[in-house]
């Protein structure tokens, strides 16, 4: 793993240590204040409760001249008003008085502290005379100094270390599996999309981001592989025309006397056509590979059908239109669809070609239908995959691009909606499938002229 200062391990431990040095110096130092008061009390507690039994006894006149002592309270006197020692400890016996403190009448029990000692005095009785039991103990060892002080210190540095080695290790176990990521994406080119990152066994926001690059990664491959295989075919499909023009041309300058020059104008021309053809179409499904930036319109579908469909050709096109059936998406799209329907329909009709547009629970469907010699079932699939064109489609248009169909599909998923070619009687029968909207909203009350145009055709 990367261990150098900016490194996430080393940043995130940093983080972690400096939060937890915060927290334990402010539990520290409430500790300190917690424990320093918590062992005071007990010691002046017991002080006092020393000084006051032999103040209860003072009081009764059987407080002996020798006072008994145990345990860490060896210093207890009883003091008159003039300073003078009427009893005493072993250990305080002909020592001046412990203090000179004497409580005031209302509040006969005090306190006091200078850092080595505590004392506690206790006036006997409310009278002005009265004397003091004072009892005396060396402060309690923790208080002594800065000890507690010190073994708190060591105490949190100790936590502060482990927790910063179980940061560091945390961290480095989290981010281990970020390198086998970072070797493998590494090894990864454009030219070799195969490989694949692997997954830790946990299943954590690591897995989770691996699992979703691995899925990226899939969809990439099979883009590019789907780039590639439409790169081949393209360059398949362009050779062949620009090499037969080629051969022409230069037939032309070779033997200038056995070339009819018109008849080699005329067929460039026509070889040229077939190119342009299929330039536009590959810049038609570019576009919609980046998708349309254009807003979607509201449109009559059936009144679009109606006004766009071609109605002069070799035969016939007859248009059965249902009103007011509404759906959203690009005008100029959806008459390339038709365009594209309707044309490949009158090249292999024999007499006719219906259109429809009918709503179908919450579906527009659109259908155009012709007399002609129809389509195999097992090229229903086949046809809508760019490029492909049928024996009997070259022998009816030589200059055809085959891509649309191809370019129909792509319009129809652009819209959520789809375009296959279905069983019918007679001929071949395509059917367009898209979002039906219920009607206009009334905001929109120019809606239905977005799909208008003003030279209004009736439905044949």
């Amino acid at each position: 793993m990367i261990s150098h200062p900016r490194s996430i391990r080393m940043r995130s431990t940093v983080v972690t240590s400096l939060l937890a040095l915060i927290a334990l110096a402010v539990l520290g130092v409430t500790s300190s204040l917690a424990v320093r008061y918590r062992v005071q009390d007990d010691a002046f507690n017991r002080v006092e409760q020393v000084a006051s039994q032999w103040s209860a006894a003072a009081r009764a006149g059987t407080i002996p001249e020798e006072i008994p002592t145990s345990g860490d309270i060896a210093l207890v006197q009883l003091v008159d008003p003039r300073g003078r020692v009427l009893a005493a400890s072993r250990s305080a016996r002909g020592r001046p008085a412990l203090s000179t403190l004497r409580p005031p009448v209302d509040d006969r029990v005090q306190r006091r502290t200078d850092g080595r000692r505590l004392l506690v005095a206790i006036r006997i009785t409310t009278a002005a005379d009265a004397p003091v039991v004072v009892a005396e103990r060396r402060e309690p060892a923790l208080l002594r100094g800065h000890n507690l002080e010190y073994a708190l210190t060591a105490a949190a540095l100790a936590l502060l270390a482990v927790v910063s080695w179980s940061s560091w290790r945390t961290v480095g176990r989290t981010l281990r599996p970020l390198e086998a990521i970072r070797a493998r994406l590494a090894e990864i080119t454009v030219s070799d999309l195969s490989l694949r990152m692997p997954v830790p066994p946990a299943d954590d926001e690591v897995a989770m981001l691996v699992r979703t690059a691995n899925q990226t990664l899939d969809r990439l491959d099979d883009a590019v592989a789907q780039q590639r295989r439409f790169a081949s075919t393209t360059s398949h499909e362009l050779r062949n025309p620009i090499a037969g023009l080629r051969l022409q041309l230069e037939e032309a300058l070779l033997h200038p006397g056995e070339v009819d020059p018109h008849e080699t104008i005329r067929s460039a021309l026509s070889v040229t056509d077939r190119l342009d053809a299929i330039v536009g179409d590959l810049l038609m499904l570019a576009r919609l590979g980046a998708g349309d930036p254009a807003p979607p319109e509201l449109i009559d579908l059936g009144r679009l059908v109606s006004q766009e469909a071609p109605r002069a050709g070799r035969v016939p096109v007859r248009v059965h239109a249902a009103p007011q059936v509404w759906v959203r998406g690009s005008r100029i799209q959806l008459v390339r669809v038709l365009a594209n329907l309707v044309g490949n329909a009158v090249r292999h009709a024999g007499s006719a070609v219906d259109v429809f547009v009918a709503a179908s629970g919450g579906e527009a469907v659109l259908t155009v239908a012709d007399d002609g010699a129809g389509i195999a079932p097992a090229d229903r699939e086949r046809i809508f995959e760019r490029f492909t064109r049928l024996e009997d489609g070259r022998r009816r248009d030589a200059g055809g691009s085959g891509l649309g169909l191809a370019i129909s599909r792509d319009i129809a998923l652009s819209h959520g909606g789809t375009l296959k070619a279905e069983d019918a009687p007679r001929g071949a029968r395509f059917v367009l499938r898209l979002p039906r909207l219920d009607g206009p909203p009334a905001s929109a009350p120019n809606a239905s002229t977005l799909a208008t145009s003003s030279n209004g055709r009736s439905t044949g």
